[in-house]
């Protein structure tokens, strides 16, 4: 029986992109226009996993996504590093010169804005999806309108490319992750990496202390990400990315945090994709 996977996006997106690397089988899909609806397929077993974009190495994390994570308790069972190319498209016949709307999601405005400074004739405007974009383009042969999104993107809608990577960033990689509603039934002896939430103490070295404990247990920290909490100003949740080759060691830090966290949540284990 074929998987269910949710992507935010549509065909031809980069969220579609990462599920066809990733599952590398033949899989069912299901398009989500927002994070917020991909998660209520997953929430509802409508979707058995999903591909969810988390930090970007231009414009960093995607910080309601880790929100969304912990809200609903999914669970982050592997992960993607896709690298991000963005091209700019149009209908047939286009050229730059004849755009006057560039449309596609914030964060590739964000990633290519400097490209279109040398281009004060276009207005640059959010989407929900670059690839949606795309489709809309085509389906409806809108003339002096681009779009930013992807070479696939491109291909499924019939759209010339006018500019190729575009992005101010050559090296621009998205990391995604692949979540679900329960934990990796993944073996522990092929489990390296982790990704933790933990709250603490407000005072004066806690933090130090969590970070000493990584270090002791021999654990890698690759990413710390703080969160505020709402109903409690001034104080922060923090989350983590952890790799290591010894899996009695990160249990070992898990117990000491499970102790000294006034809150700990495991949000995921998996193989780490380097």
């Amino acid at each position: 029986m074929k998987k269910v996977i949710a992507i935010q996006g549509i065909i031809g997106s980069f969220h579609h992109e990462v599920a066809v690397r990733y599952f590398n089988e033949k899989f069912s899909l299901i398009e989500c226009l927002t994070f917020d609806k991909l998660v209520e397929k997953i929430v509802k077993g409508d979707a058995d996993q999903a591909v969810m974009a988390i930090e970007n190495s231009i414009a960093g994390s995607i910080l309601p996504n880790y929100a969304l994570i912990d809200k609903f308790d999914l669970q982050i069972i592997g992960e993607y590093n896709l690298n991000i190319n963005h091209n700019l498209m149009a209908i047939s016949g286009q050229e730059i010169s004849n755009l006057k709307e560039v449309h596609s999601h914030p964060m590739a405005l964000l990633q290519c804005k400097d490209f279109f400074h040398n281009y004060n004739h276009i207005s640059l405007i959010e989407s929900d999806d670059t690839a949606e974009v795309a489709r809309r383009i085509s389906s409806e042969k809108l003339i002096n309108v681009g779009a930013i999104g992807s070479k696939n993107a491109a291909k499924y809608f019939g759209l010339n490319i006018l500019a190729n990577s575009i992005q101010t960033i050559k090296k621009n990689v998205t990391r995604f992750v692949i979540i679900q509603k329960n934990k990796s039934s993944i073996s522990k002896n092929t489990i390296n990496k982790s990704s933790l939430k933990f709250i603490l103490d407000h005072k004066r070295g806690s933090l130090a202390s969590v970070l000493n404990t990584f270090s002791d247990c021999r654990l890698n920290l690759t990413k710390i990400q703080s969160l505020p909490i709402i109903d409690i100003p001034g104080k922060y949740a923090f989350f983590v990315d952890l790799t290591f080759d010894s899996f009695q060691n990160y249990e070992k830090a898990c117990s000491i945090l499970e102790i000294t966290a006034q809150e700990f949540k495991i949000l995921g284990e998996y193989l780490n994709n380097k």
